[in-house]
This record gives structure tokens, sequence and C-alpha cells, in this order.
């Protein structure tokens, strides 16, 4: 049976939800599903704004179905190839075989890596600028490369003040009924989740997406269609203003993020004091992360958004502890940037990880460090109570400036 929702009079949702996905691209979990969007526009001409995942096909053609009532489909435009999106190309035009595939350059070589299809004179090469006539409905192509593929494009469409914006302003988490916003309280219930999927998709790519939105102000844009999420009709410059300080890598809030790895409870016996010194001192916003229990992808979340981060590890095999390691290489990876950060580290005999963990901050750009590395010698002892009150004292000074 169909599920569709209308966005306009003429603009037709014909996505799907997966709640049974653990893991998005089998690395990130996903406790609420995701959502695969699709939309179709109805006027002299139809146009199928991309597909989903190849899970949710069958439920996605009947929709597709549905909405057309019989009308054949003209153009199939295709923003994003990854196969979360593209996997049910191959389907919509195995079942409509006089619509035409609109992408650009890159999209098609694309196609020809994915599927074997013979597209001979069903394929529309558009470029930046380009636009596409559907009779009332006008789109303008632009192209939005390494955001976060390097085919992708986006779609304006004039009449309505629609931006088909593929993977941008997206967000993990599957629809419940609602489609818009502000059918949500979004800022409470999705604006995590939000973060966690920008910094982990696109997190790496801040100048790529600083060249788009410079492109999409100049665009009068009244609703955002993304390809995960909610689409946006209401409080857009909100979230646009939060793509925009997530791509400059400036911290959101003022805060101080705490993660620490532990062994047998000693660093995260020292993380905790220094959590409460920091709290005593007057920091407002502290969170704390045992980076064994929690996945990596939300520690890449609270980076991007706290301005202070505390790394706490012991030495592991004359190194840093494997957790921590993992989330310190996912930080540079994703080319975090303008933080302060401070060092604890923990060894009976040799401690080695604040020292390594230094080095790769070192390696990153814009990472101040603050005060000297703290190292604790197996346990935190009252003889130490003085350096961790001065650490604390220095982040506070730093976070309350």
């Amino acid at each position: 049976m169909y599920c569709t929702r209308n966005v306009t009079d003429s603009i037709v949702w014909v996505g799907a939800n997966d709640r049974r996905l653990h893991l998005f691209e089998n690395l990130f979990p996903i406790p609420n599903g995701v959502s695969y969007n699709s939309y179709v526009i109805l006027d002299e001409k139809t146009a199928l704004m991309d597909a989903v995942d190849f899970s949710c096909c069958r439920q996605f053609m009947e929709n597709v179905e549905h909405t057309l009532a019989g009308r054949k489909l003209d153009y199939l435009v295709v923003n994003h190839m990854e196969p979360d999106h593209g996997a049910s190309i191959e389907e919509v035009l195995t079942r409509y075989p006089e619509a035409v595939l609109v992408g650009n350059a890159k999209t098609v070589v694309m196609m020809k890596q994915f599927f074997n299809l013979d597209l001979t004179g069903r394929t529309l090469e558009v470029k930046e600028g380009s636009t596409l006539s559907l009779g009332s409905h006008t789109l303008t192509f632009a192209m939005a490369p390494m955001v976060h593929w390097p085919e992708v494009m986006v779609s304006y469409e004039s009449s309505e003040k629609v931006l088909f914006s593929a993977d941008a302003f997206g967000t993990f988490g599957a629809l419940n009924g609602h489609l818009f916003n502000d059918e949500y309280a979004f800022e409470t219930e999705w604006l995590d989740e939000a973060r966690r999927y920008y910094t982990n998709i696109v997190g790496k790519y801040g100048v790529q997406v600083q060249g788009v939105l410079k492109k999409a102000a100049t665009m009068d844009i009244q609703m955002i269609c993304p390809l995960h999420g909610p689409v946006w009709r209401s409080n857009l410059a909100w979230f646009i203003g939060k793509y925009d300080t997530w791509s400059k890598y400036q911290p959101e809030e003022k805060g101080v993020l705490i993660a620490y790895g532990s062994m047998y409870g000693n660093t995260e016996n020292a993380a905790n004091v220094l959590a409460g010194l920091l709290a005593d001192a007057g920091v407002k916003k502290i969170a704390v992360y045992d980076v064994s229990k929690t996945e990596v992808s939300y520690l890449i979340g609270e980076s991007f958004k706290y301005s202070h981060i505390v790394l706490a590890a012991p030495t592991y095999n004359g190194g840093v502890y494997p957790a921590m390691e993992h989330f310190i290489q996912d930080m540079k990876a994703l080319n975090l940037q303008n933080r302060t950060v401070a060092l604890m580290d923990n060894g009976t005999w040799a401690p080695m990880a604040a020292k390594q963990m230094q080095k790769t901050l070192e390696e990153m750009k814009q990472m101040t460090l603050i005060g000297q590395p703290l190292s604790v010698k197996s346990s935190l002892k009252e003889a130490q109570m003085e350096a961790v009150k001065a650490l604390a004292k220095q982040i506070a000074e730093s976070v309350n400036a």
C-alpha cells in the first residue's frame, strides 16, 4: 500500500522509512532509523527527484505509481548517486522505459559503474546553471562537488522556491508520520542527530559546503527538501546557520567535552574530579563520555559542538588507549579544527599517551593546547590536586572569556 505525503499541491514525497537498519553505511548506529526521501513533481511533464535504498524499493515504487496515477514518468533527476539513494535507479528506469535520466557528466560515469544499463538516448546531461522546464515548474541545477561525493548537485525549483538539496540539510532518524520540520520539536528531538549526521558524513568537506552555501544565498529558498530527514518549510535561516557554523569548524557552544578512556576506573576518576572542579569554576556546559562505551560517531558530533575538549587516556602498549586513538584519528580525518584542548594521561611505569595525543593534535589545524598535560601515575593522589585545580581554572577562564 502506498504511503505518500504532499509537500505542496504539485510536489509529493514518495520516499520510505527504514527502522530495521542498524548501521548507516554499515558504520554509524541509527537507533531511530533513517528516511530515504524522494519527491515527484507533477506538471505538464513529471519528474522524480532521486530514488531510495533498495531495501525500501517496493514501498517506493508503490508510492511513485500511486502518485503518477497512470501518467508516464518523463524525468528521473539524480542529484546524488550514493546507493542509499541510487540503488533503485535501475528499477525506476526499467519500469518507466520512456523516462530520461537527468544528471551531470560524473553522474553518467557512475551510472555505468553501478549498473549494466543501456542509456543510449535516455540521458540529459546538465551543467552549472542548466535549466529544465516541466511546464509551470523550472529546475535550475547547481553543482555541489564533494558534498559529499564528486557528482553531487542540487536542484532549485523557481516557481515554488524549493531547493532539492541532496544530502545537505539531512539528518539521521526515520520520519514518524510527520514530514515537516515544524511538525517536530526539532531542536530537542532532531538536532543532535542532524549534527551527528553532518559531522560524520560531510564534516571533512567544510570548504565545499561553504561553496554550496554561497550559491544557496543567491536563491530565494522557501523550502528545503533533503534526501534524509524532515522537509524544511520554516525557520530555514536557523538550520542554514547551523550548517554555516559546522562547515566553518566553529564551536556551536562554549563548553567542555571531556572524553576519557579508563581500564580500571582511575583515569575515569581523574576525569570526574576535573568535571566537578570545572562546575565549581562556573562552566555551565560540561559533557563527559567514556570512549570505550560511547560509539565514536556520537563523540565526533559532540567534538563539533563544544569549544573546549579534554582528552584523558591511559597509556596502552606504549601508545594511546585504542578507543581514544580511534576518536582522535577520526577528529583528524574529519578536519576538526579551532578547538582548545587539554590532555591527561595515566601510566603505572611509563606514561606516554599525552605525548602521542599531542603529536596528533599538532598535525591538525588551529588546535590550541591549554595548560601542561597532566600525567597520573596509576591513580590520582592528593599531591596532584593543586595541578588538577590549576588546569580546571585555566580551562574555565578560557571558556568564560
